[in-house]
């Protein structure tokens, strides 16, 4: 088996890995975009946007948040979001490497969701949750098996010829 058909899966995970850390960087950049701004008029605008009515429990709890956010917040979530995003590209760049750190990093911090996606999910389905879920337990899946393959390689590398 050649070295790319061999890591196929770990690559496809690096690229999801890539991706959501690019996400949260645009949304970092997004936010940046709103310094010195009045955060209760964007709030307002988005909730318009999207035709929901600003009196209900979700809008008026996203409004409200805008109107205790200031320009030091902002620049904390945006540093954060960077933070993450960094985070992400380390880990899929290990994964593109087929490197164990990177393997063990992703099936750790995908499985820390899984109670929670089931949790929310239990309270209320929707099929983005069970979607989100799913996906969370392929990856986490798929890497526990690459580590245990890996494991299994080495107890074999190590055992004496016969």
């Amino acid at each position: 088996m050649t070295d790319t058909k061999q890591y196929a899966g770990l690559r496809l995970v690096a690229l999801l890995e890539l991706s959501k850390g690019a996400l949260v960087l645009l949304a970092g950049f997004g936010l940046l975009s709103l310094l010195h701004k009045d955060f209760v008029e964007a709030a307002e605008d988005l909730v318009e946007l999207f035709h929901l009515n600003p009196d209900s429990r979700m809008p008026h709890l996203f409004i409200d948040a805008a109107a205790r956010l200031t320009d030091a917040k902002l620049w904390l979530l945006a540093a954060g979001a960077f933070a993450y995003s960094l985070v992400r590209a380390i880990e899929a760049w290990g994964l593109w490497r087929h490197r164990a750190w990177a393997e063990w990093f992703g099936a750790l911090t995908g499985a820390v969701y899984i109670p929670v996606e089931i949790y929310e999910l239990a309270h209320k389905p929707t099929w983005l949750r069970f979607f989100v879920l799913a996906v969370n337990l392929v990856v986490v899946g798929y890497l526990a098996l690459e580590l245990w393959r890996r494991k299994q390689a080495k107890a074999q590398a190590s055992q004496p010829a016969r």
